[in-house]
C-alpha cells in the first residue's frame, strides 16, 4: 500500500485564532477609553454648571467696636485774621520798608504815599479858615453897630422924634448883619470842615499796622501809584496777617452740613505734611451756601451752566489746634469733622449693608418691573415714566439688609442701621457679635445674592498660592 501523502497547509492557518482574539481585545480597549473620555467630559460639565451656580463670596464676623461719623472736606490754610492793606488816597508810594514775610508790629509804619500834593491842600485850607474867621468877626462887628444904631432910634421913635420909617430901617440893618454874621460863622466851620478833612487826606499817605502780625502777601513796589477814594476800595497794596493761629476754610456739601456743629473735633491732613495729623475744633459755620459749578467755583462757571450742574456747599472754618508747625496760607488740606460717637455698638463692614425691597428684590429688579407693567399700560415714554416714578415713591418699601452665611448658604437679614465711619457702620438690631456676614463683592452684594442661596468662601490669594 502506498502511504497518504501529507496534509498541505497554508502558512497562514495556524495562529489564525490568536490574531482576531487581538483585534478583538484592541476594540475594546478603545471603546473603554472612549467611555472614560466622555464620562470624564460629562462630568466636568456637571462640575462646571455646579460651580457656577455656587457664588464666591468673602466675609467678616460682626464686632463691638466704637464708632466715629466723619464728615469729610476739602479746603485751604487761611490765617484766622487776615487784613487787607489798601490806600485811601491816591498817589506814588515812597515808602514801603517790609517785605513779604516780615514780621511787624502795631502801629508800625508800613507804607508811605507821596504826601505834597495833600500838604497843599491842607495850607491852602488853613489859608481859607483865617479868611473866613476874619470875615466872621468884621460881621459880628457890624451886628454890634447895628444894634446901638437900633437902641438910639428906638429911644428917639418912642420919644416922637423919629419917624417910624428910619426906625424899620435900623431894625432891618440889625436883621440883616446878625444874618450875615450867622453865614460867616458857617463859613467858618465849613472852612475848618475843609481843613480838617485835608489834614485827614494827608494823615492817610501814612499807613500804619492795624495789629501784630506779617506781611501774608504784598502787591505793590516802591514807586507804583496807587488809586483810593473813600467811596470805593482803593489799591490793594499788601496783607497782614496773624501767621500764628490758622484755620482751615473747607466746604461742605449740603447734605453733610446739618450733622456739623460748632465745637465738634477734627483731624486735619495737610499735603505739606503727609506724615502728620493735625487736630482741630469747628469754630464757624456759615449761614448761607455757596453754589460751586459742575467744572469750576461759581464765579468762573460759564453763564449757560443750569442749576442742576451746581453743587451747593456751605463755608466751614476749623481752628487748627497745633502750633509748633509753621503753616503757611493757600496749603491744601483735607478735614475729617467727628460729628457723633457711638461705644460698644455691633459694627459691620459698611460694604455689606445693601437695600432692597420687600421681598428681596434687587433696586434693578423693582425697575425693570415697574417699567414693564407700565409699558403694558401705556405706551406713552412719559406715562410709562411717571407710572414708574410713582411706584417708587408709594408702593415699593425700600429696606436696609446684610447677608449671613450660615452654613454653606446665605440668609438675608433685615437690619436697622445707624451711624458710620469710612469703614464701619452701626447696626442697632439684627445682627449679633460673632455673626459671618458677607461682605464681598459688591457685584454679589448689591445684584445676586438672594435668601437662601448657595455660596462658597473664596480664600485670599496667599492661601491660594500655598495651596
Amino acid at each position: 500500500m502506498k502511504a497518504a501523502p501529507p496534509t498541505q497547509t497554508t502558512p497562514f492557518s495556524e495562529g489564525s485564532k490568536p490574531v482576531k482574539k487581538s483585534k478583538r481585545k484592541l476594540l475594546y480597549i478603545l471603546i473603554g477609553a472612549a467611555v472614560v473620555i466622555i464620562a470624564c467630559v460629562v462630568f466636568g460639565v456637571v462640575r462646571s454648571k455646579r460651580a457656577k451656580q455656587v457664588d464666591v463670596v468673602t466675609t467678616e464676623k460682626a464686632v463691638v467696636r466704637t464708632i466715629t461719623q466723619l464728615v469729610t472736606a476739602t479746603g485751604k490754610i487761611q490765617p484766622e485774621i487776615e487784613v487787607k492793606i489798601t490806600s485811601e488816597v491816591y498817589g506814588e508810594i515812597v515808602e514801603l520798608p517790609y517785605r513779604e514775610g516780615a514780621s511787624v508790629k502795631k502801629g508800625e509804619l508800613i507804607v508811605k504815599i507821596k504826601p505834597d500834593l495833600y500838604q497843599a491842600e491842607v495850607d491852602q485850607q488853613m489859608a481859607s479858615v483865617a479868611s473866613a474867621r476874619g470875615t466872621s468877626i468884621d460881621s459880628k462887628a457890624k451886628v454890634a453897630k447895628a444894634e446901638s444904631d437900633l437902641r438910639q432910634y428906638e429911644d428917639l421913635y418912642k420919644r416922637g422924634l423919629a419917624t417910624e420909617a428910619d426906625y424899620v430901617m435900623y431894625k432891618t440893618n440889625l436883621d440883616v448883619a446878625r444874618a450875615d454874621y450867622t453865614a460867616a460863622l458857617a463859613n467858618v466851620q465849613m472852612a475848618e470842615g475843609g481843613l480838617a478833612q485835608a489834614r485827614d487826606s494827608l494823615s492817610k499817605t501814612q499807613i500804619y499796622s492795624p495789629m501784630d502780625g506779617a506781611v501774608s502777601s504784598r502787591s505793590c513796589e516802591v514807586g507804583e501809584r496807587v488809586q483810593g477814594s473813600t467811596s470805593f476800595a482803593g489799591t490793594e497794596i499788601m496783607r497782614v496777617a496773624d501767621l500764628g493761629n490758622m484755620e482751615v476754610q473747607v466746604n461742605v456739601n449740603e447734605n453733610d452740613i446739618p450733622n456739623v456743629k460748632v465745637g465738634d473735633q477734627a483731624v486735619i491732613s495737610i499735603d505739606a505734611y503727609p506724615d502728620r495729623k493735625f487736630s482741630g475744633s469747628v469754630k464757624e459755620i456759615a449761614s448761607s451756601s455757596e453754589n460751586t459749578g459742575a467744572t469750576g467755583s461759581g464765579s468762573t462757571a460759564q453763564a449757560s451752566s443750569t442749576s442742576s450742574d451746581e453743587v451747593t456747599n456751605f463755608l466751614v472754618k476749623i481752628r487748627v489746634a497745633d502750633r509748633d508747625v509753621q503753616l503757611r496760607p493757600g496749603m491744601s488740606a483735607t478735614a475729617d469733622i467727628e460729628t457723633q460717637t457711638v461705644r460698644d455698638v455691633i459694627a459691620v463692614p459698611i460694604q455689606s449693608v445693601t437695600v432692597r425691597a420687600e421681598g428681596g428684590a434687587t433696586t434693578e429688579e423693582v425697575q425693570q418691573r415697574l417699567e414693564k407693567e407700565a409699558a403694558d399700560k401705556s405706551g406713552n415714554s412719559l406715562t410709562v415714566q411717571s407710572e414708574r416714578d410713582d411706584a417708587k415713591r408709594n408702593s415699593e418699601q425700600l429696606q436696609r439688609v446684610v447677608f449671613i452665611k450660615v452654613g454653606d448658604k446665605v440668609r438675608m437679614q433685615k437690619v436697622d442701621s445707624g451711624i458710620a465711619d469710612n469703614t464701619w457702620i452701626e447696626v442697632k438690631s439684627g445682627v449679633k457679635p460673632g455673626d459671618e456676614i458677607v461682605s464681598g463683592t459688591y457685584a454679589e452684594i448689591s445684584r445676586k445674592l438672594k435668601d437662601g442661596m448657595a455660596v462658597r468662601i473664596d480664600k485670599p490669594k496667599k492661601d491660594a498660592d500655598q495651596n
